[in-house]
């Protein structure tokens, strides 16, 4: 009988039994990065201009304690037989909105992982997921006060993923990179 039980608790039981319900999606929603967990190999070629350049192309996404980690090496293969390395690694937590990451480049007075100040000349990164593609974003400021902006989408492959990466200045495309890659763990 209901008048038996206390309102106070019957209550409390009701929102437990909402929160079960709803922590399932949001589990869900903040692990949608695991599909992309591996390491990857692979190349491309970059066009920048009327010039275009071999790259070898390495990416590894790991999963972390809140969130994932993310390090992409690009070695251009320049026409002087020079080889050009690159190599960034940027942490990722998951954010309110389903399928966005914030990234946690740096640490705050408080040690809290924290995004860069793009006002500081230091790029604002985030990244986000839809469906098999995982997009990474960097925004800079240039010293001019404009904008610079590069594109990561990497999507899912039946043996790896595809890249398509894009620079783009106040507008103007500066240099697009596609590349194949195979899953190789």
């Amino acid at each position: 009988m209901i008048s038996s039980i206390s309102r106070p608790p019957y209550i409390l039981l009701v929102w437990l039994v909402l929160a079960l319900i709803a922590f399932p999606a949001q589990s869900k929603a903040a692990y949608q990065y695991e599909k992309f967990v591996g390491e990857y190999l692979g190349e491309g070629l970059s066009n920048e201009g009327d010039d275009l350049t071999k790259r070898d192309l390495t990416v590894k996404i790991k999963p972390r304690r809140a969130g994932f980690s993310l390090t992409w090496v690009s070695v251009t293969h320049k026409s002087d037989g020079t080889l050009k390395r690159k190599s960034y690694t940027v942490q990722f937590k998951p954010e309110r909105k389903s399928g966005l990451y914030g990234s946690a480049m740096r640490t705050d007075m408080f040690g809290n992982q924290v995004p860069m100040d793009p006002l500081k000349g230091e790029p604002y990164v985030w990244a986000r997921i839809s469906g098999d593609s995982l997009f990474v974003y960097a925004m800079l400021i240039t010293e001019e006060g404009g904008y610079e902006m590069q594109v990561y989408e990497r999507t899912l492959t039946l043996n790896g993923m595809q890249l398509t990466y894009s620079r783009v200045r106040n507008g103007e495309i500066m240099r697009t990179v596609r590349g194949t890659l195979k899953r190789v763990k």
